[in-house]
């Protein structure tokens, strides 16, 4: 069990925990997260923790790179508006976006990134994965001595934009994606390591049970939930 430091609401509110069944397309998403974001950070609305799946699609943050794109016709293409490059979504892979008052956690952006890579870090440490975390890298990595010296996989994505000290975008976690739909994209940039999936590493899990781990380790790591 991970004994990094916590990112606690100063006051203890519990964040809205909320799980879509259904695959969501992104620009709803897109469209309800900006609309959750301007309504927390007036105080309207409390803080969620919104887990789904999408489509098969691609989507590009700030810097991604027109090369990195390199097969434009094989999968939608959505501009995120959050940092980082470009990324894969599709069913498999468990998105968890993150509407939280960073006003009430610290105003450190810093701090909450490292929090994420270690909410997955933890929950992927329940289904006996060793994750990890790189300098100059976001998101977790798995070691993989078996495809050559020094090779890693990414199996968690990072991606982030804060508004008013009020945080969207969040994370994906590869439980059994499609992993050949990574073939069109450059993932984040990065051309001399690979992707890989709790199924891809030979851990079965359904997704039900990796929500479970996922809201135990928010928890513990962030604060109280309630369901929605």
């Amino acid at each position: 069990m991970s004994q990094n430091p916590t990112i606690m609401r100063d006051d203890q509110r519990p964040t809205h925990w909320e799980i879509s069944d259904k695959l969501v397309e992104y620009p709803e998403a897109l469209a309800r997260m900006k609309d959750h974001v301007d309504r927390l950070a007036r105080g309207e609305v409390g803080e969620l923790a919104w887990l789904l799946e999408h489509p098969p699609l691609y989507t590009a943050g700030t810097s991604a790179k027109a090369a990195d794109l390199t097969d434009p016709n094989a999968l939608p293409v959505f501009n995120a508006g959050r940092g980082g490059q470009y990324t894969y979504h599709g069913p498999g892979q468990r998105v968890v976006y993150l509407m939280l008052d960073l006003k009430h956690r610290g105003r450190d952006v810093r701090a909450f990134v490292r929090a994420m890579e270690q909410l997955v870090i933890d929950t992927l440490a329940d289904f006996n994965i060793v994750g990890e975390q790189r300098d100059g890298r976001v998101g977790v990595w798995v070691k993989r001595p078996e495809k050559g010296f020094n090779k890693e996989d990414k199996i968690a994505a990072i991606g982030v934009r804060v508004s008013r000290w009020v945080s969207f975008h969040g994370i994906s976690i590869n439980l059994n994606p499609d992993l050949s739909d990574y073939d069109g994209i450059v993932p984040c940039g990065i051309t001399d390591q690979g992707v890989t999936s709790f199924e891809d590493l030979g851990q079965l899990a359904s997704m039900p049970e990796l929500d479970s781990a996922l809201r135990r380790n928010f928890e513990r790591i962030f604060g109280p939930t309630v369901r929605v």
